[in-house]
């Protein structure tokens, strides 16, 4: 059986509470599960203790017998030094989107157009005064 940690909504509308859970990969995300590891609420402070709690024993028992954590959970396990931090390849993260390369590319077309136009004025203005 192929087993994932990973969370299970709960709570009302707009206030998300998390469960962390073992389920079988193919139950749905807030259906049957194996056993419930911990809990997760991301309304409280990020440097409170109460936002997430898990039973880390379990949870190593989960992993030893196969277990594959979610990219959420593995986060939270990286913070809680179950597991050794994970390199993630997200190349475009730090590139901007196509809006916004253009609205650059706009104002740099309008400073050099501002820069061209003052030379080109001192450029008026010195023949001027060389032809007098």
């Amino acid at each position: 059986m192929a087993t994932k940690i990973r969370l299970a909504r709960g709570g009302s509308k707009k206030r998300p509470h998390y469960s962390i859970v073992v389920a079988d990969s193919r139950m749905p995300r807030d259906g049957r599960f194996l056993e419930k590891l911990g809990t997760y609420n991301p309304l409280l402070a990020k440097d409170s203790e109460d936002r997430v709690k898990m039973n880390l024993e379990r949870v190593q028992h989960w992993l030893a017998q196969g277990a594959q954590p979610t990219d959420r959970i593995s986060r939270m396990l990286e913070a809680a030094g179950v597991v050794e931090k994970k390199e993630r390849a997200n190349p475009k993260k730090a590139q901007p989107g196509k809006k916004a390369v253009e609205r650059a590319k706009e104002r740099a077309d309008k400073a050099a157009a501002a820069q061209e136009a003052p030379a080109e004025s001192e450029a008026a203005e010195a023949t001027e005064a060389a032809a007098e």
